[in-house]
């Protein structure tokens, strides 16, 4: 009989967060309650995974990684916004404990990024690999297709009880004026 192992993650906390000089670098933001309150999305795909998958994506680009923290805030937008401000690239990727997710840029608007994932319910490991693969390509200057996604117009009715629930919890969590931390994830699995 063979046992199936689900991957785990832990967030080791490294230091305050601060501005990166690489040139080379994708910040990646996780909210306060990623792989802590909650362990997997809102789909049930493993914390360990996403984070496995977003860091394989930058690093088959070539483009080194670093993970941060986000205690302050659960709004997406700011998360990415910041993980762009603090990227030596200017690129950054934000990602809900719920699996929604954003590529952003530091030069635009809070709320203008490059890529957005709205629909949580509809990410996979596969996609989640394509968002750090397309945010490595932006850091390297290049303009990548995005990345397909898939649109399903009764995901919303359908999972926004659930998302709702999952955003109420993740906002309990949230340290006001929390600077963000740098982290080093532990996958085990």
């Amino acid at each position: 009989m063979t046992t199936l192992t689900v991957p785990s993650i832990s967030l080791r906390e490294v230091g305050r967060a601060e501005k990166g000089s690489r040139p080379d670098e994708v910040v990646l933001a996780l909210s306060p309650a990623f792989a802590g309150f909650f362990t997997k999305t809102i789909v049930d795909i493993p914390h360990a995974e996403v984070v496995r998958q977003i860091l394989a994506g930058i690093e088959e680009q070539g483009v080194h990684a670093r993970v941060i923290q986000v205690h302050a805030t659960a709004d997406l937008a700011n998360m990415a916004h910041t993980a762009a401000r603090l990227s030596g690239s200017g690129i950054g990727i934000g990602v809900l404990a719920r699996g929604t997710s954003m590529i952003h840029q530091k030069d635009l608007p809070r709320l203008s990024s490059l890529e957005l994932f709205p629909q949580s319910p509809l990410m996979t490991p596969e996609v989640f690999r394509a968002i750090g693969r397309n945010a490595a390509q932006y850091a390297k200057g290049e303009s990548p297709q995005p990345v397909p996604t898939l649109n399903d117009q009764m995901a919303r009715p359908r999972w926004q009880a659930k998302a709702a629930l999952l955003h109420l919890k993740e906002c309990e969590l949230l340290v006001k004026g929390a600077a963000p931390v740098e982290v080093e994830p532990v996958i085990s699995g």
